[in-house]
């Protein structure tokens, strides 16, 4: 899978790229946990997600965000963030512009990133979020959320508590036109620690499967 250097609004960003032989395969970018406790795009939970998505066909990148690994800049407390998700798809974007479906995926803070891109983006046409932190960010901007997608969190989650997911799956739930699958995965904490990220992982691909023969957003 090769690596990738691409401009950012910040400077260079890191990437690796895993283009599929089809030139209209769907595409996917997967955004990493926190910058500032850890997170790269090499976390065990994005690096699943990355393979899930390629082995279902997708043209797959994941990238460091500004001040992780090779990318250039400094965190900027989720602003320039967004802005690092929105030239990692303009990016892919630009080399698979037969693509039909654009997908973005999310782990922890990369879910509160990937929601706000969603927002940002009318071609996206489905997304994942796992254990999205709704105790420590404001989700409120999903209004209304514009397409379909799922949120999976671990049913032991100390980070982001349960509780908090599903106040934020009921509050989307209220609005018409889009679906919102919501799975818990029993045992589970924030990272799926073994035995639970296979559970996970072949959860969003059934999700993931069964959307891409569907016509609806």
């Amino acid at each position: 899978m090769p690596e990738v250097i691409f401009p950012g609004p910040d400077g260079r960003l890191e990437g690796r790229y895993h283009p599929q032989r089809d030139n209209d395969a769907p595409i996917a970018i997967i955004l990493h946990p926190h910058p500032q406790f850890g997170g790269t795009m090499n976390n065990k939970v994005v690096y699943n997600l990355h393979y899930a998505f390629y082995n279902m066909g997708f043209t797959v990148l994941r990238f460091n965000f500004r001040g992780v690994g090779r990318s250039q800049g400094e965190y900027d407390q989720g602003i320039g963030e967004l802005s690092d998700a929105a030239s990692a798809l303009d990016y892919l974007q630009s080399m698979n512009n037969n693509s039909k479906h654009c997908w973005v995926a999310g782990f922890s803070f990369g879910a509160w990133i990937g929601m706000q891109l969603l927002m940002r983006r009318p071609e996206i046409t489905g997304f994942v979020s796992v254990s999205p932190p709704a105790n420590m960010y404001d989700f409120s901007f999903l209004a209304p959320c514009p397409s379909s997608g799922l949120i999976i969190n671990g049913a032991a989650d100390r980070v982001a508590p349960p509780a908090d997911t599903t106040a934020l799956v009921s509050k989307l739930h209220e609005q018409k036109g889009i679906t919102i699958t919501h799975e818990e995965v029993e045992g589970a904490g924030h990272f799926f620690e073994d035995p639970h990220m296979d559970p996970m992982i072949n959860t969003v691909s059934d999700y993931v499967k069964r959307r891409l023969t569907e016509s609806t957003r």
